[in-house]
């Protein structure tokens, strides 16, 4: 009798593991996604909706704050990540080649990315405030300031751009220094013999055992920048920056939905915000493909 290869579908007792994450990603995620799309062709309120038609997209589509919002967060997508995994990369090759101890500083660079992004707010505030803050105290050693972090509209995205390469960049760090420790020394030691500077070996040893790991994690950034949230509300205390100047796609999806009461048009600016999210991560797979091959 031939015997079957084993495979998942041959297994039942794989699938019966697997059962309670299905549910749960069924529940918390599948549902949802597939409730959000309904409701984006809907109008009223959540116990009397009823059909709108694509109205609502018409109308978000056509909405200027919708398109401001729409650039705030592209920009800061394509400017927080790149700088981020840039800054991430030079702080992780210093402490893996540089510093002795190495397990302490790994463990003082991932503190942030256990607080709460609320608490770091608050500190950021403090020491971003135009009068009594930490930054313009310093900036006044040099004759610079004081300058208006918080509440002058033009330093909006500034601000929150700040605050969104620092608060990324405990996870990138311990992401990279994993990386960095798979790369195997063996290859260092023979670009040694042959007299390979640093910066050599970095680009033609480390950059390209590390490809894998910066595709994973400039996806995932991608994808949280184009989400973000919670550093809008943290570092303007609960708003979008003066005149919403720092406005982004989550949070006018979230005034759309708890604030205007408008949930239709919440739910097709949600759409549009997964759409656009998919649509750029499967062409930054395909780019970063291309490049690692």
């Amino acid at each position: 009798m031939k015997k079957l290869k084993y495979s998942a579908e041959n297994a039942p007792h794989a699938w019966l593991y697997l059962l309670p994450s299905l549910i749960i990603i069924i529940i918390f995620h599948v549902y949802p996604l597939i409730k959000t799309f309904i409701i984006s062709f809907q109008k009223g309120t959540l116990n009397n909706l009823v059909f709108n038609g694509i109205k609502n997209y018409q109308i978000v589509l056509s909405d200027p704050k919708f398109h401001k919002a729409i650039i705030n967060t592209t920009l800061y997508a394509f400017t927080v990540v790149p700088i981020g995994v840039i800054i991430a990369m030079i702080i992780a090759l210093t402490i893996f080649e540089k510093i002795k101890y190495k397990d302490i500083f790994e463990t003082i660079f991932f503190i942030p990315y256990l607080t709460s992004i609320i608490a770091v707010g608050i500190v950021f505030r403090f020491l971003l405030n135009k009068d009594y803050g930490f930054i313009n105290y310093l900036l006044g050693f040099i004759n610079v300031g004081p300058i208006n972090f918080l509440d002058n509209p033009k330093m909006s995205m500034f601000t929150l751009i700040i605050f969104g390469i620092w608060s990324g960049l405990a996870f990138n760090i311990i992401i990279l220094i994993s990386g960095l420790r798979n790369v195997n020394e063996s290859y260092y030691k023979v670009a040694d013999m042959f007299g390979a500077s640093k910066s050599e070996q970095f680009f033609r040893i480390t950059l390209p055992q590390m490809i894998p790991i910066i595709t994973f994690l400039l996806m995932v950034n991608f994808i949280n920048a184009f989400k973000v949230y919670a550093q809008v509300f943290a570092i303007f205390n609960g708003k979008a920056g003066i005149a919403d100047s720092a406005t982004t796609a989550v949070f006018y999806i979230f005034n759309k939905f708890y604030v205007e009461y408008r949930y239709g048009q919440g739910m097709a600016a949600a759409v549009i915000l997964f759409v656009l999210i998919l649509i750029f991560t499967l062409i930054q797979n395909y780019v970063l493909k291309k490049i690692s091959k």
